[in-house]
């Protein structure tokens, strides 16, 4: 996957996950870092369980699902 592909599928995987979990993105640059960051997290857990996915939409949702469990644990970490 390109390079391009990579900051598209980041941006809006962050931007997604950010609506999901506090109601608003971070921005251009937080949304791609958070999608990025997601999409390995994703990719981790989804192997963990077996699961693969392929093509724009897979890896979308893998990074979306990715980046939705890496900002519950920073929420439940900034809690403590």
């Amino acid at each position: 996957m390109g390079f391009i592909a990579w900051l598209i599928i980041g941006g809006l995987a962050g931007w997604i996950a950010g609506n999901i979990m506090r109601g608003g993105g971070f921005g251009i640059l937080g949304n791609i870092g958070v999608g990025i960051v997601g999409a390995v997290v994703g990719g981790f857990l989804f192997s963990l369980l077996g699961l693969s996915s392929g093509g724009f939409i897979g890896s979308l949702v893998t990074a979306i699902v990715g980046a939705v469990v890496l900002l519950w644990v920073i929420s439940k970490v900034k809690q403590s």
